[in-house]
């Protein structure tokens, strides 16, 4: 029998507790921990703390991640890979043949819905658990907080879900009802709004890095409020992030003077990180374990196919990789003379025509990979199955994207625009950064600035959706208007259940 999500969740959950999505079930009844008898400690509020943030950096046995399949979606990626079967999730989100019965459907729906019964049982236990009041209220604030998280993401990418704020019993996982996206909306926000006073300004990042604060929650409410076409709540949002000038954020954030920084792998919870997801080398991830640790499996997917360098004192020193996702011919073209270019492709073509390297042309192979996540052997791990285990961070939201949607709710808010305006310098402070001259603000350069700048970082495709822009620039790779902009339910969540698949994938909800 086909079981849900929320089934699965709920026996997890009723007869062993997880303290991380990356670990693996034991059937072993002797070493299992009861949930009846957890949530006792504050060492035990502690470790499922860290359970419901687990969810953020999600990888699937089959390498999917959240950035990989919206960025084979996009018009800046191939899927790539060897073949044109090779890890066919990815293929079939890059031709628009995805269904029902899709992987990639079935890792965002289960990573969301995984998430979000993560943060129901946490609220639902934690008051057991022996908190001081200071500290149960941050705890409250953090997991209702990724709550919204994860919910923003299912409604974006689902419109149609259930919303689950209780934690939801075996007995009834069948009868959940979907609801109208704008119920989904009214929670994230409550969620986010609820959180914000109870979050700390900052946090020491050697200790705490990559927990929430109120500048990452205000961040994710201002996309909150894009997605609502609500412009002037969400620059209100942006402004409390970025602060009244470039560089004058309350929480301390400022744009880091090298944009090719950004991926260095030593600059973990820099000045311009405002929500990241965090990987590393010591968890020894295998091939049996993939998914299940905490290396970030991204390094090894986008390295170019059977690198073989040439001239070892001019060849980087890329690890050979699986070739997914080389950008397109139209997006180097885009970037080819802009300074971040450098730090975004990695130009395999022109090493090879230089004799500096070879590599194999595999499926869909243009010659431009991706620089900013590239396995290189100078940061592998230094034990464990080594391609599995880069440590390298991802960025959910950073400075540079909210400078970016500041000045375009501004835009839209229909704020002045014009030279000294706080639209016009939050703008051309990004471009700025990487030594470009200013431009006026207009949606054209706003929309052309978030390709080039957050390039491959899971951002193109929620873009391209929320402008109304897919159907146009992504005809090509056979994205359908009416149906593609959200993603088909997942064929085992209909199965007994009383949710019903989307109208635009054929159902009638």
């Amino acid at each position: 029998m086909k079981k849900s999500i929320f089934y699965i969740a709920a026996l997890a959950a009723s007869s062993q507790l997880f303290v991380s999505c990356k670990k693996q079930l034991d059937v072993n009844p002797r070493e299992r921990i009861l949930e009846t008898g957890y949530y006792k400690t504050p060492a035990e509020a502690l470790t499922s703390l860290i359970s419901v943030y687990d969810v953020l950096g999600n990888q699937s046995s089959g390498y999917l991640t959240k950035v990989n399949i919206l960025s084979a979606g996009s018009d800046d990626h191939f899927a790539g890979g060897d073949s044109p079967s090779d890890i066919g999730d990815l293929q079939t989100i890059n031709n628009y043949t995805l269904t029902s019965t899709s992987g990639a459907a079935s890792h965002l729906w289960g990573k969301g819905f995984t998430g979000v019964y993560r943060a129901n049982v946490f609220l639902q236990k934690v008051n057991g658990a022996g908190l001081d009041d200071a500290t149960k209220t941050r705890y409250i604030a953090e997991v209702k907080a990724l709550r919204a998280i994860y919910y923003f993401d299912l409604v974006r990418l689902f419109k149609n879900i259930p919303l689950l704020t209780d934690v939801v019993e075996p007995s009834a996982m069948f009868d959940v009802l979907q609801v109208p996206a704008d119920q989904v909306y009214s929670l994230i926000v409550k969620d986010l709004s609820e959180a914000i006073p109870n979050l700390p300004a900052t946090v020491p990042v050697a200790s705490q890095g990559g927990r929430l604060t109120q500048g990452a929650v205000h961040a994710v409410l201002g996309k909150v409020y894009m997605w609502q076409q609500k412009w002037t709540e969400a620059a209100a949002e942006f402004a409390l992030v970025n602060g009244p000038t470039p560089g004058a954020s309350t929480y301390g954030y400022k744009l880091l003077p090298n944009f090719a920084d950004l991926w260095n792998v030593k600059n973990k919870f820099n000045s311009e990180s405002i929500l990241e997801i965090v990987y590393n080398t010591t968890s020894d991830m295998g091939w049996g374990t993939v998914g299940s640790r905490e290396g970030n499996v991204m390094s090894i997917l986008v390295g170019p196919r059977n690198y073989v360098p040439v001239n070892a004192a001019l060849a980087p020193d890329y690890i050979s990789g699986w070739s997914f996702l080389p950008f397109t011919k139209d997006f180097f073209d885009q970037i080819h003379y802009d300074p971040r270019n450098k730090a975004t492709v990695a130009n395999l073509d022109s090493l090879e025509k230089a004799n500096i390297v070879t590599y194999k042309h595999a499926y869909a192979n243009t010659g431009y990979f991706i620089e900013k996540y590239a396995g290189r052997t100078s940061t592998k791990a230094a034990s464990g199955q080594l391609e599995l285990n880069f440590g390298q961070d991802m960025y959910e939201i950073r400075l540079a994207d909210t400078y970016l949607l500041e000045a375009e709710a501004l835009l839209k808010s229909g704020a002045g625009v014009g030279a000294g305006t706080k639209a016009y310098v939050m703008f051309n402070a990004v471009r700025a950064r990487v030594g470009l001259n200013p431009l006026p603000v207009t949606m054209d350069n706003i929309m052309r600035e978030r390709r080039l700048e957050l390039a491959a970082e899971g951002h193109r495709w929620f873009d391209l959706v929320r402008w109304g822009l897919a159907p146009t620039v992504l005809a090509g790779k056979g994205f359908k208007a009416g149906r593609n902009e959200i993603f088909p339910i997942p064929e085992r969540e209909l199965a007994n259940s009383k949710i019903l698949q989307s109208k635009e994938w054929g159902g009638t909800k």
